[in-house]
């Protein structure tokens, strides 16, 4: 199926609709009494998008109680420009506690008005944001127009995810009056209502960061306020009260963080607790076969492995990327280390994408590998690499397997396995200390241009693994105000440009799965594969 971007006059103020592409429809694969056999699903039906394995009404909101939810990272900061604002980092939690202005709803596949009341735009260039009559944050001071242009000041200036985006962009940005805004761009920007979908649509009161970074309080109008936070144990926010949309039915949400999908899948199946977050191919699959409801998120690249491009790193060699590209067999990987699990491929986009398209890719080729790093060995390169991971079982296993055949091609490898993800988001994206970094770039169907710009353009902040070319930055510019045909060719021709020059070394597609238990009601999410707790409720 191709990308349907069309050109538009006028945005709903409704229902503002993406125009990128057109996702799969949630799912509801389960019969009347809520019992179909789903052992034998196939893969398409796996990595459907959208909410699965929820069939028929979930009946009357029930008040009280606390969801315990066994997240994919730590939040370990919940000011929006220190923890990276997307589900795979900790942003669960900054969703419930700053909400969102717009929100990506993956079965019409489109972004509609959540704590704003509309968004609309005439030329994709200027836009205006109008806000709900009467929101307040957490402390009792509304949430206003002069509250989003400073909070999204604060996240520009101390440089939150996504920050070279919006700075490159972002011409002017006025309130007009207590409850309209009106972003001026420099140029078109067609996935624009992405941003405010998620990391900088989280608005923080102005209380939250009156005293800069250093003594910043978390301070928002979402569902739910910090309560405790006992690092590396718990984060427990209880419910706001005078929340916009209504007092939560929840008492409390609980964060807690396991040491492994597999963990976070078996506390969910015994009960330990509500809601998990999962990434892992192999338990994955396992959690949609035994019949967990949930919702899925599909992506390119939720397998890759990060290659330092930076000077003086082995990488800033395109022949040693090229070696390491050629020397690692995806299909190999996940054999060994998911038991088949997952799509394994050098395709950067995933194939339930609209606007996937097959291109010639730099497959599994180990003589390849020899010849290009004896090349970079005659030119002094001493054929050392350090490779980071984590520790559980299944990491370990794959260090192993990656590390055994870099080796037959001729690299010395040094494995590092850290504790747990967010020590390895530190050493990728804070201290870039890393040659070969186990990650995922998870392009989303909803806005493939932010995630390669944020990731590929020469001068982005949030650029892992400091690639910079010329012509990446090119097409990835062109790519920000392109429709239809057009956006699909610049699409392909980034995916080319990839494969001949090896910013990390892609492993497959995948996907975010967040199960829940079958008392479970009323999870919502939005861009980001981050979750929307506001209306959650537990039977």
């Amino acid at each position: 199926m191709r990308n349907r971007i069309a050109a538009r006059s006028r945005v709903a103020t409704a229902l503002l609709a993406t125009t990128l592409l057109v996702a799969g429809c949630a799912s509801s694969e389960g019969s009347e009494d809520g019992n179909q056999d789903t052992s034998s699903l196939s893969k398409e039906e796996i990595y459907a998008a959208g909410i699965v394995g929820v069939s028929g009404d979930e009946g009357d909101p029930k008040d009280g109680g606390t969801l315990t939810l066994a997240d994919y990272s730590e939040a370990r900061s919940l000011d929006p420009t220190k923890t990276i604002p997307n589900g795979a980092a900790g942003g669960n939690a900054l969703a419930a506690v700053y909400d969102v202005l717009m929100r990506y709803d993956q079965p019409s596949n489109s972004f509609e008005p959540w704590l704003a009341k509309s968004l609309t735009t005439e030329d994709n260039t200027t836009w205006t944001l109008e806000l709900r009559d009467g929101v307040t944050f957490s402390d009792g001071t509304p949430l206003d127009a002069n509250a989003v242009v400073g909070s999204i000041g604060y996240y520009m200036k101390n440089a939150g995810y996504n920050t070279l985006l919006l700075a490159t962009n972002i011409k002017d940005m006025r309130p007009e009056g207590a409850t309209k805004v009106v972003f001026t761009l420099n140029q078109p920007w067609i996935t624009f209502p992405n941003m405010l979908a998620s990391g900088p649509g989280m608005i923080m009161a102005p209380a939250a960061y009156k005293g800069g970074p250093e003594k910043f309080t978390p301070i928002g109008a979402g569902p739910f306020a910090l309560d405790t936070y006992k690092p590396a144990e718990e984060l427990v926010l209880e419910a706001n009260p005078d929340y916009w949309n209504g007092k939560p039915h929840l008492d409390a949400v609980r964060f807690v963080w396991l040491g492994s999908d597999a963990d976070r899948l078996s506390s969910l199946a015994d009960g330990s607790v509500d809601v998990a977050n999962i990434r892992a191919a192999q338990t994955l699959e396992k959690a949609r076969k035994d019949g967990f409801a949930g919702i899925m998120a599909p992506s390119g690249l939720g397998s890759i492995y990060w290659l330092n491009n930076r000077e003086g790193r082995a990488a800033s060699d395109v022949r040693v990327r090229q070696a390491i590209n050629y020397a690692i067999d995806p299909t190999v990987v996940a054999e060994r280390v998911n038991g088949g699990a997952g799509l394994p491929g050098r395709n950067i986009y995933s194939p339930s994408a609209p606007y996937y398209e097959d291109v010639e890719t730099s497959d599994y080729d180990p003589e390849k590998a020899k010849a290009l790093l004896e090349d970079a060995k005659a030119d002094g390169y001493d054929g050392k690499i350090v490779y980071i991971g984590q520790s559980d079982q299944a990491s370990q296993t794959q260090a192993v397997t990656v590390e055994a055949m870099l080796e037959a091609v001729g690299f010395t490898v040094e494995t590092d396995l850290l504790r747990n993800v967010a020590d390895q988001t530190q050493r990728i994206y804070v201290t870039h200390d890393y040659d070969l970094a186990v990650a995922a770039m998870s392009v989303p169907d909803e806005d493939p241009y932010s995630r390669l710009a944020t990731n590929l353009n020469s001068q982005s902040p949030q650029n892992p693994s400091g690639y910079a070319n010329p012509e990446m930055d090119e097409l990835i510019a062109k790519l920000q105000a392109a429709s239809g045909d057009d956006a699909t060719a610049l699409l392909k021709q980034i995916n080319e440009l990839w494969q001949e020059t090896v910013p990390g070394v892609a492993m497959g597609a995948g996907a975010f799965f967040m199960p829940w238990n079958k008392d479970v009601h009323g999870i919502t999410s939005t861009s980001e594969t981050l979750l929307l707790l506001g209306g959650a409720w537990k039977a």
